[in-house]
């Protein structure tokens, strides 16, 4: 019959290690059956509001380095047109050396001033004033006047080759800002593709209810408010675009966003606006909101991100974001910042 021995008790290393694989293997069905929540229909409408408030910011960022990169480009063109006009003066002033050049050959020799001119830089030329002093004096004039168009072109060509780099700046810039607008309406589509089709029904109704909450409707109408002259004519440009879509970068006229709703219904009533939300705020005239008159260009949340126009009776109409159509709205339905007239 063996012996039976009873088994050494475990040292305490072990008794950790013994503990801490017991409380491992316990936890690991916990850790794998606790998957990640699915969010409630208001987390998805709240989510996806966010995600529209911000690419919203940065649609008006997209805008001005749009804005910035048009202005630039223009300047570009502008001064390699004045570097080929100055190309042109330069030709002119070298066909008329030549008549010069040919005659002194014609009477006994090409004149050695002449010979460095067509062969050489006139700066070279004109430093060495022993030959200047063989030169007549029409060909002095001649030679002065293609160094200082010598010098406008090198300036020009400069000046033309530092808009374009600026210009290419703003072309990045223009797309990144495009990125990310787009990298954000992705996002906010998959959440509302999470959505049951029962789901989708009520984030519907729920934004409807915020809708009527705020006053808002996009239903077609007319304005018959106190504005008349050109404020008037702003106003019933922008009711008529009433039901239209918000879309980001757009100035009509099939869709708009804010500032670009803004702009297209003053411009109707012949004034020119700047492009983007900042640029209007910066170009209107500061007015207190006890002084509002319609016609009035709003902004909510800061003086940089969203823009509408103020109707009367406490209303402005302007384009919401992405997913919305343009819309009346109530004057606090969003944080109210400050107001210009143009």
């Amino acid at each position: 019959m063996g012996t039976h021995r009873r088994p050494k008790p475990p040292t305490r290393p072990r008794l950790a290690v013994l503990a801490a694989s017991a409380g491992a293997f316990s936890l690991l069905p916990t850790a794998q059956s606790q998957a990640e929540p699915k969010p409630s229909v208001e987390q998805v409408r709240t989510e996806v509001e966010e995600l529209y408030h911000d690419s919203e910011a940065s649609t008006e960022e997209y805008n001005e380095a749009q804005e910035k990169r048009k202005t630039l480009q223009e300047a570009a063109n502008k001064a390699q047109e004045e570097v080929a006009r100055q190309q042109e003066e330069i030709n002119e002033i070298r066909a008329e050396m030549g008549p010069i050049a040919a005659s002194q050959y014609r009477d006994g020799g090409l004149d050695p001033s002449v010979r460095l001119f067509l062969s050489a830089d006139p700066d070279d030329f004109l430093e060495q004033a022993s030959l200047v002093d063989r030169t007549s004096e029409r060909q002095r004039t001649l030679l002065d006047s293609l160094q200082r168009k010598q010098r406008e072109i090198a300036q020009s060509r400069a000046e033309a080759m530092e808009k374009l780099a600026a210009a290419r700046v703003a072309q990045e810039r223009m797309s990144e800002k495009k990125d990310e607008i787009q990298g954000k309406l992705r996002d906010a589509q998959k959440l509302l593709n999470s959505l049951t089709a029962e789901e989708r029904a009520e984030l519907k109704a729920a934004e409807e209810k915020a809708d009527e909450a705020a006053g808002s409707s996009d239903a077609p109408d007319t304005y018959d408010g106190a504005a008349s002259g050109r404020a008037r004519t702003a106003i019933e440009f922008a009711y008529a675009q009433l039901g239209k879509p918000y879309e980001w970068g757009s100035t009509g006229p099939d869709s708009f966003d804010c500032s670009g709703l803004t702009g297209s219904a003053w411009a109707a009533a012949g004034v020119s606006l700047p492009r983007t939300v900042n640029q209007q705020y910066s170009a209107g005239r500061q007015v207190a909101r006890a002084d509002l008159q319609p016609g009035d260009i709003i902004y909510w949340y800061n003086n940089t991100q969203h823009n509408g126009l103020y109707v009367g009776d406490g209303k402005a109409i302007h384009a919401p974001r992405t997913g919305k159509n343009v819309e009346v709205t109530d004057l606090d339905s969003m944080p109210y910042f400050a107001a210009t007239r143009p």
